[in-house]
């Protein structure tokens, strides 16, 4: 392992165009202080964990010194919000200190969140403050430990700098880690204002670093932008099977290898709605949960416009197909394995009547299932039917279900299966703020605990069952928004 000051970083991204960044030298934040790590982040980029609470390190963390050898850059890009193209975007606070290849020639971009003013702020600050960071380090370590397609998040760093949002509020910053920062966004970028060259030169970079199989191939764009269709595919069929909502699923906010990208107001569904909405500035209910599906269609239909100069419209649509045939198999059976069925039941009918079911009664999605692996014990099942509207439209859907899995093997397998997929544990709002207001009073023991708790979701953790309880009810009157 390796300390972070000594990591040797390349900035492979310099090779595009130079319209396709701007070179920033961070703006330093003042005293600043670790206020978690994540250890498996830190082994998978070869890093000692321990040097990031050296002063050197933190120095690099909170933006007062860089790298030996880097040259940090903000990223230009362009993108739909909320489906109106803004061309003004980019990396406004946000900046790529380099990439790192580790021990298994892994390629990871290390990004400093929260660094400062770039060319692309437009009128905002450039920082992140400690709340935002918080959230959004426990949410992709969650998302990680629950083996869904996400960036990743080395540290948060917190420090006696101030931002006023609605309030004043402690500045922090965050590293980023990915194995991509380009997101749909940057296509949209070269397709309108470089044409045919800049398009080229993005697409043969992404393949070239991501995708070496398919160079030389006369199909090596269009096969890039189905392979990316069919990954954000999957993407979305976890996020849909967990009960994920993004909240603001922006084409800049799309990843080209289909990772969860820029967590802003996401959240984990308590109550089961599938008209659920994370983020309260979303008036329209555009990024809603149950159109998150059709959402990530749109953003890959504007991909497509934006890779057309050089795929042929027949060869975008097979790939716009191959969305809906990747995201409803997996679906499909991502719910069956959650339901405990081995392959997928005779009848899909059970896996709708389910969701159903648990809208009308208002159940708590990643609560039900967990306990639905112990539904043969009457205890079990008679907590879940008073937790229902309808008890009697429980009962027959309870006996629709116990008939459809006569066939999945005996009740101790389909057990052990669905504890593999239903976790005990999840990132849920009101967790996520009693930690950041301890923070926020300089205690971060209550954000370190909960992610441990968080690193085992399936596992039973008897010593921290409190926080696999169902949540109280002050948690639905929080609020998540866009602000950082």
């Amino acid at each position: 392992m390796q300390a972070f000051k000594s990591l040797k970083l390349e900035q492979d991204f310099s090779s595009l165009p130079s319209s396709f960044y701007q070179a920033v030298h961070p703006q330093g934040l003042d005293k600043p202080k670790l206020v978690i790590a994540s250890q498996s982040c830190a082994d998978e980029l070869g890093v000692d964990i321990s040097s990031l609470t050296l002063p050197d390190t933190l120095s690099i963390l909170s933006g007062n010194s860089v790298m030996s050898g880097t040259r940090p850059l903000a990223m230009k890009y362009t993108g739909h919000q909320f489906g109106y193209y803004n061309p003004d975007l980019g990396d406004g606070r946000g900046l790529l200190l380099g990439e790192l290849k580790n021990k298994d020639n892994t390629l990871w971009d290390l990004h400093l969140k929260g660094a400062g003013k770039t060319p692309f702020s437009r009128q905002g600050d450039g920082r992140a403050v400690l709340r935002s960071s918080i959230r959004e380090f426990l949410g992709s370590e969650a998302m990680a430990d629950l083996d869904i397609p996400t960036t990743r998040a080395l540290c948060v760093v917190s420090t006696d700098s101030q931002v006023f949002r609605e309030e004043l509020e402690t500045a922090a910053t965050l590293l980023r880690v990915s194995q991509s920062h380009i997101r749909f966004g940057h296509f949209e970028y070269a397709m309108h204002t470089g044409g045919l060259e800049k398009l080229t030169a993005l697409c043969d970079y992404v393949i070239k670093r991501y995708y070496p199989c398919l160079l030389g191939n006369p199909r090596q764009y269009q096969d890039l932008f189905k392979v990316t269709a069919q990954k954000t595919a999957s993407l979305v069929a976890k996020w849909q099977a967990f009960g994920f909502a993004h909240g603001v699923m922006n084409t800049d906010n799309m990843s080209i290898l289909g990772e969860t990208f820029d967590y802003g107001p996401f959240g984990f569904l308590d109550r089961f709605q599938p008209n659920y909405i994370c983020n309260h500035s979303d008036n329209e209910g555009r990024y809603a949960f149950d159109r998150q599906p059709s959402i990530a269609f749109w953003n890959l239909s504007v991909l497509a416009h934006a890779m057309s100069p050089l795929v042929e419209q027949d060869a975008l649509n097979e790939g716009l197909q191959s969305f809906n045939q990747v995201f409803n198999e997996d679906y499909l059976d991502l719910l069956s394995a959650k339901l405990g069925f081995v392959g997928r039941p005779k009848d899909d009918s059970i896996l709708v009547g389910t969701l159903d079911m648990m809208a009308k009664n208002h159940l708590d999605y990643s609560y039900f299932f967990r306990q639905l692996s112990d539904v043969s014990d009457e205890k079990v099942a008679r907590k879940l039917k008073d937790l229902c509207i309808n008890p009697a439209g429980f009962d027959q859907w309870l006996s629709d279900y116990t008939s459809s899995l006569k066939v999945s093997g005996t009740d101790k397998q389909r057990r052990v299966r669905m504890n593999t997929l239903n976790p005990k544990y999840i990132l849920r709002n009101h967790l996520a703020q009693k930690a950041i207001e301890q923070a926020e009073k300089g205690d971060y023991s209550e954000v370190q605990k909960l992610h441990t708790i968080l690193q085992n979701p399936f596992d039973e953790q008897d010593e921290n069952s409190a926080y696999a309880k169902l949540p109280p009810s002050w948690s639905q009157d929080l609020e998540i928004s866009c602000s950082s």
